[in-house]
């Protein structure tokens, strides 16, 4: 290690070191993440998130530019690095797609033919990025080339990579990453490894995997600011991922319920509805499926979910995200949770539709109520 102890080290100063409050909004494409939601978070003394995901690089311009509108205060943008196409993708989709035909006779939805792959206009959203400098730029999905990272960084801007192993998080650190996102299985929507995941390939619990990444990078000749996502609801989770070496914590299941968040009704409703919060309707509150996207995710177990998941691709995206889009609109305005893809962590029950500046002190309290109780006295978390 070059001579120096790592461990003993202080961390390197980052935009988490320099937050009023460890809250950070994770970011939620596909509709969860908006100005609103960003600006309040940030406004609070948390850290925002904006989603590039699935947006194109013109309204991803529109959104930062409104989302400065709204707040002062500094906020992220996550963007999905391109994953390489299975070479069997559109084999695999073409079959996955005779499977959906039933769900198109049920919401009177038309099937897209079998999209070409697509890198969700990485290059151009990397301009815009590059343009606008924003104060934090997350990736996930894997990791940005080093002349990425450099060129992002060159404009001020930190950057911050998703892992979920402690293999990705040296790749991280040997690209240039300033932070490390860590994600445990536990966390909502899609995981963020570099490469696809089966669904059973989920991993060790985040905190377990929290000490493992701080070792590997530490082994590797470095100390990074971690930030802990995945299954996080309140402050004593916070101050658990915070115990275990994290810097802050990234929420998204608990902002989804927030009045800011751009998710629909019927998704924010699902988080606390009986009908999922004890064993669900088809035997378990969430699992991990690539029923909608054929890449990884983790989801309340709905009708969609338990009739596909076996049938469902493990290596396809976004080919079968752009199969399932029409589906998952037609449910959605025919009113039926059963179509959609509700997108849920495992703490979901503890979600709470709050403001979202509301929640952020909310949990900044339940951290400091933590933290100052002794740990003898603690309630098992």
């Amino acid at each position: 290690m070059n001579g120096t102890d790592h461990h003993s080290a202080p961390l390197p100063r980052t935009l988490l070191s320099r937050l009023p409050h460890p809250v950070v909004q994770a970011p939620m494409a596909g509709g969860g993440s908006t100005p609103a939601l960003a600006a309040a978070v940030s406004g609070a003394g948390g850290l925002g998130f904006l989603a590039a995901g699935y947006q194109s690089p013109q309204t991803l311009r529109e959104e930062i530019a409104l989302t400065r509108t709204l707040t002062g205060a500094p906020f992220g943008v996550n963007v999905f690095t391109p994953t390489r196409p299975d070479p069997h993708a559109a084999q695999e989709a073409a079959r996955y797609r005779e499977e959906l035909a039933g769900e198109a006779d049920r919401y009177g939805a038309a099937l897209p033919d079998v999209p070409a792959w697509d890198d969700d206009g990485y290059e151009e959203k990397l301009d815009v990025l590059a343009e606008t400098a924003v104060p934090l730029v997350s990736f996930t999905f894997g990791c940005p080339d080093p002349d990425v990272v450099a060129r992002l960084q060159s404009a001020g801007t930190e950057i911050a990579v998703t892992v979920t192993s402690p293999e990705e998080a040296v790749a991280a650190l040997r690209a240039g990453a300033d932070i490390l996102v860590v994600q445990g299985p536990e966390a909502g929507g899609h995981r963020g490894s570099f490469e696809p995941l089966g669904i059973a390939d989920t991993g060790p619990g985040l905190l377990e995997l929290l000490p493992a990444v701080r070792k590997a990078v530490e082994e590797d000749g470095a100390r990074m600011p971690l930030l802990a996502a995945g299954g996080v609801m309140d402050g004593a989770g916070m101050a658990a991922v915070m115990a275990a070496g994290a810097s802050a914590a990234q929420l998204g299941t608990a902002f989804l319920a927030t009045p800011e968040s751009g998710a629909h009704p019927l998704h924010k409703a699902a988080l606390t509805d009986p009908r999922w919060t004890e064993h669900g309707a088809f035997g378990s509150s969430t699992t991990v499926t690539t029923a909608f996207s054929g890449r990884a995710a983790r989801a309340l177990v709905n009708r969609f979910v338990a009739e596909h998941r076996a049938a469902a691709p493990t290596a396809c995206y976004p080919l079968v995200h752009h199969l399932t889009a029409p589906l998952r609109r037609a449910a959605a305005e025919q009113g039926d949770p059963d179509g959609m893809a509700l997108w849920a962590g495992t703490g979901h029950r503890g979600a709470r539709p709050l403001p979202a500046a509301r929640l952020v002190e909310l949990l900044v309290t339940e951290l400091a109520t933590v933290n100052d109780t002794p740990p003898e006295h603690r309630a098992a978390h």
